[in-house]
């Protein structure tokens, strides 16, 4: 299993259209920048782009599923133009009413990924920003050749170099994966409590007859999302 895997697909560009001037990019140091031939799954502005990126601290958001609450610790140091693009998306509600759309079981990658109000995969904010890549994981123990993504660290899903946008994944076991996804927070332990026993549900067979990559049998659905200083 390769990195690759937790790559977002992008939607097919549409017919070509009149050009309508280039997308719109913010001024400040993130440079969120609007993707046209990928509108936005809903509706949401590009997010405030301030001089001076926040840069210490944490914020808490809470995620309340269906399968039980699963608790976000984001820190703004290691990631701060995405803790602010997360914050921005969560008080737009856009991850209220979607689904967790895939869950992976493989031995070195063990991850359920969440963010597209489409439920397919392929749907974001309708923006992009880039990387804010770690620099100091770990090898993995069981793949000395990749990095270790280790069990309870969030992070951002892409579809390459500097393509973040709203599909997040949480690891519940060790991973084994090129540095190439922002981490900007970690999972508490009742997050953790929750995040297994949607494992243990499985990946739905009717999607995946092997049973490791594909929605969870145990639907999980992000009821809301909410922060708290």
């Amino acid at each position: 299993m390769t990195a690759a895997t937790l790559t977002v697909a992008g939607a097919a560009p549409a017919a070509a259209a009149p050009a309508a001037g280039p997308p719109k990019v913010t001024h400040g140091p993130c440079q969120y920048t609007q993707t046209p031939d990928e509108p936005a799954a809903r509706p949401v502005p590009l997010p405030p782009d301030p001089r001076r990126t926040p840069d210490r601290g944490t914020v808490r958001v809470d995620l309340r599923t269906n399968q039980g609450g699963i608790g976000l610790t984001l820190d703004r140091a290691q990631a701060p133009c995405t803790v602010q693009s997360f914050l921005h998306l969560v008080r737009h509600r856009f991850y209220d009413r979607t689904v967790c759309h895939r869950l992976t079981t493989y031995p070195t990658l063990q991850v359920l990924q969440c963010g597209d109000p489409t439920g397919t995969g392929e749907g974001g904010p309708g923006y992009r920003y880039r990387d804010e890549l770690p620099t100091d994981l770990p090898p993995s123990p069981v793949r000395p050749d990749r990095k270790l993504y280790a069990r309870g660290v969030l992070a951002m899903a892409n579809a390459g170099p500097d393509t973040n946008g709203s599909q997040f994944f949480l690891v519940y076991g060790d991973s084994a994966l090129r540095p190439d996804y922002t981490i900007f927070g970690t999972v508490d332990a009742r997050g953790l409590a929750t995040l297994d026993r949607i494992a243990a549900g499985g990946v739905d067979p009717a999607a995946d007859p092997a049973g490791l990559d594909g929605p969870p049998a145990r639907t999980t659905r992000i009821h809301r999302a909410s922060t708290h200083r």
